[in-house]
């Protein structure tokens, strides 16, 4: 047994401060504390322990939402957390690999094909208002060796893998976070993100309930609403990924002057805006800082090992980088032999080593041994190093371009050709060349009409002949998921 006060001490501690706000209701910690007992009393039934039983909940941003996330940990389970946009296919693959015999979630999400999916795997679908009334133990039943929350990758290389965080390695996570970016007990924020990542999971509803702060829920992002609460301060800090900040950006742009002096000027009374979970372009972090004067704080994560690196709270940030180690972590860069690189300059994949790092790939025992090389978790993302700070280059799968003898970073190429005025995203591949290699291909979307050859001949103005995208494709909007990450193995066909 744990004492409680080790898993999320300030709902175990439950007083009449804020904890979650949506829409016009507002939940206490205290009120909080009772639903989490509520899901712990109801989940056991008088049983001991839960003893790593996987249980997955279909639930929006809600206040059931942050019970169920923490009180089927507290009795001993793992959460699993789905999402509500998921198709019955991509549903049925989480809850098969996982081995979820009960599915917790409302009743307007459930489906005639959820039924057939769930009939299909043996699972009972059940409400929190069915759980059982039982009392929740004096001590909850919870290890810090236990696994605790398995989130899935998100699928850009490949079918989604269930990664399994420990109790352990969720504390380190959220305490990490909590230090090195100044969390206060005052603090408020908007959660709009995906609920079945790390990103909403981790970054926001877990570091702000374990510090004692306060989460505006909204079931999804809307410009207008978020930037109505952004212009009346009600938030200290923000959190986003880069689609977000360039639709806040469109958006300002339809609204009066007044209007959006009211925000821009909510947005720089805030603490800290952070952005991650796709590379940011220097264009998108200038022109924020021209609008807010507000820096974004670049951060470097995976599923896999929560925040691993980050641009300082309190020091300078710089665009296109995304900073040092986190306290407790350690980071090197290996070559494709193992070997460590040694020179800055040169690209190598990150290595991390860290208290944060899941445990398995739950049911894939040898994708959780090719994960690792002697203890350290190989990202596959390739870094360089430059005064002190690291540069992602991208995916090693995706984002290393192989092409005549050279590795071209696709990350790199998309940042020159977002300076393009007509230019408002890009993602940038390499397709199979018989003569090269690879070669580089680009798809784009414009605001404006431009011809194929003037885009060349920006990008040869910009940079070395050998990078510039040999194909390419215009269109209205490009492949993405839920965290706004454009998903280029489907790019491959449109070459």
């Amino acid at each position: 047994m744990t004492d409680k006060c080790l898993w999320f001490p300030h709902i175990e501690n439950g007083d009449d401060r804020t904890a979650l706000i949506d829409s016009d209701q507002i939940l206490s910690y205290s009120g909080l504390s009772a639903r989490v007992n509520r899901v712990v009393g109801g989940l056991l039934d008088g049983a001991d322990s839960l003893y790593e039983e996987r249980v997955g909940f279909l639930y929006p941003a809600s206040f059931d939402y942050a019970a169920l996330i923490i009180g089927v940990v507290a009795a001993g389970g793992v959460a699993v957390p789905l999402s509500v946009h998921a198709s019955a296919d991509e549903l049925a693959h989480c809850l098969s690999v996982t081995g979820v015999k009960r599915l917790v979630l409302p009743d307007t999400l459930r489906s005639e094909a959820l039924n057939d999916v769930c009939a299909g795997l043996a699972i009972t679908q059940l409400a929190i208002d069915a759980l059982p009334s039982a009392v929740a133990p004096d001590a909850w039943p919870i290890r810090s060796e236990q696994g605790a929350l398995v989130v899935f990758t998100s699928g850009t290389t490949g079918k989604p893998k269930g990664v399994v965080h420990t109790v352990a390695s969720i504390s380190a996570m959220v305490t990490s976070l909590i230090a090195a970016w100044g969390w206060l007990e005052d603090d408020a924020i908007p959660l709009f993100l995906p609920l079945h990542h790390v990103h909403g999971i981790v970054n926001i509803l877990l570091c702000a309930l374990w510090r004692g702060a306060t989460v505006h829920l909204y079931a999804r992002f809307d410009p207008e609403c978020v930037s109505r609460a952004v212009a009346e301060d009600r938030f200290s800090v923000f959190m986003a990924v880069p689609t977000i900040y360039v639709k806040l950006i469109a958006y300002l742009k339809t609204v009066s002057d007044t209007e959006c002096d009211r925000i821009t000027e909510g947005f720089a009374n805030m603490r800290l805006t952070v952005s991650g979970s796709a590379a940011c372009p220097v264009s998108l972090f200038e022109a924020w800082e021209a609008l807010t004067s507000q820096r974004f704080l670049e951060r470097y994560g995976m599923t896999e090992l929560g925040m691993a690196l980050s641009n300082p709270y309190t020091g300078e940030r710089r665009p296109g980088h995304v900073g040092q180690p986190l306290p407790g972590v350690m980071v090197k860069r290996v070559d494709e032999s193992g070997a460590e690189v040694m020179d800055p300059a040169t690209p190598g994949e990150l290595a991390v080593r860290s208290p944060t790092v899941f445990r398995e790939y739950w049911g894939d025992p040898e994708a959780t041994r090719a994960a690792f090389s002697e203890g350290w978790f190989l990202t596959g993302d390739i870094a360089v190093l430059e005064d002190g700070a690291y540069r992602i280059l991208g995916r090693a799968s995706i984002d290393i371009i192989k092409s005549g003898g050279y590795k071209l970073s696709a990350l790199e190429i998309e940042a020159t050709l977002l300076e393009h005025p007509s230019v408002i995203e890009v993602a940038v591949i390499g397709v199979p060349d018989d003569e090269w290699g690879e070669i580089v291909a680009a798809a784009i979307v414009l605001d404006a009409p431009t011809e194929e050859a003037a885009l060349i001949a920006f990008s040869r103005e910009k940079m070395s002949g050998y990078k510039v995208p040999r194909k390419w494709v215009v269109t209205d909007a490009l492949p993405r998921n839920a965290l706004g990450k454009v998903t280029k193995p489907a790019l491959r066909a449109w070459f």
